[in-house]
C-alpha cells in the first residue's frame, strides 16, 4: 500500500518536472486543463506579476476604446495613461473579481479561494495579453481613430485589411481567453465546465441585480 502510494507521488513530481516555464505559455494553447492543474497543484506563480501588469494595460485599452477616449484626448496619452496606469492599477479590478469568484463559488460547493483564482485569472489572459500585438499595426495605420467610432471600411484598402484581420484575431483571442477561464476555473474550484460557467457569471449577477433594482424603483416612483 505505501509501495502504491510512494509510486503515485513520483508519477506526479515526474509530471509535473517535466513542464518548464517555456511549456506553460506554448502547451496552454493545446493542454490548457493539464497546464492550469499543474499551476493549481504547485501554486507556479512565476511571471504571475508581469502577466497581471499588461492584463491591466489590455483592459485598459478596451476601455479606451468602449469609452471612445480618442474624441478627447491625443494618441500618446492614451498609451501612456493605459500603458502606466492601466498597467499600475489594473490588477485591482481583476482581484476583485477574483474574491467575487471566490465567494459565491463556495454557494456552488467551489474549493478555489481567492488567491488561487486569482493566480489562474494571470495565465488565462495570455491570450488576450498576446492580442495587443495586433493592436500596433491598427495605432500605426488608423492613428487615434482606434480609439474613436470611426468608419474604418471607408479607407484604403490596406486599411481595411489591418483592420479586420486584426480584429478577427482579437476576437479569437477573446474568445480563447474566456475558454482558457473557464477550464482554469473548473480546475481551481474542482467543477464541471457547466458550473465553472456559472461561477463566472455569478459576480456579475450579484452586481447588476442591485443596479436593475434600484433603477425599477426610481422609475416606479
Amino acid at each position: 500500500m505505501e509501495n502504491d502510494f510512494t509510486n503515485s507521488q513520483f508519477e506526479e513530481f515526474e509530471k509535473y518536472d517535466s513542464l518548464t516555464d517555456k511549456d506553460i505559455f506554448t502547451k496552454i494553447w493545446t493542454q490548457p486543463r493539464k497546464i492550469f492543474k499543474f499551476i493549481n497543484d504547485t501554486k507556479y506563480e512565476k511571471y504571475f506579476y508581469i502577466l497581471m501588469f499588461f492584463a491591466g494595460v489590455v483592459r485598459a485599452f478596451d476601455q479606451a476604446s468602449t469609452k471612445n477616449m480618442g474624441d478627447k484626448t491625443s494618441l500618446p496619452y492614451i498609451i501612456l495613461t493605459c500603458f502606466f496606469v492601466g498597467g499600475a492599477l489594473g490588477w485591482i479590478s481583476f482581484f476583485i473579481y477574483a474574491a467575487l469568484l471566490s465567494w459565491t463559488g463556495k454557494w456552488l460547493n467551489g474549493a478555489g479561494n481567492t488567491s488561487s483564482i486569482y493566480r489562474m485569472m494571470a495565465y488565462a489572459m495570455i491570450p488576450s495579453i498576446f492580442a495587443l500585438a495586433f493592436l500596433i499595426p491598427q495605432m500605426a495605420v488608423f492613428g487615434v481613430d482606434v480609439f474613436r467610432d470611426a468608419d474604418y471600411d471607408s479607407g484604403s484598402i490596406f486599411g481595411t485589411v489591418v483592420f479586420w484581420v486584426s480584429l478577427c484575431i482579437e476576437m479569437i483571442l477573446s474568445v480563447t481567453t474566456l475558454v482558457f477561464m473557464v477550464i482554469g476555473l473548473s480546475e481551481v474550484q474542482k467543477f464541471s465546465v457547466w458550473k465553472a460557467i456559472l461561477n463566472l457569471f455569478l459576480p456579475i449577477f450579484i452586481i447588476l441585480f442591485p443596479i436593475l433594482l434600484l433603477v425599477a424603483l426610481f422609475a416606479v416612483s
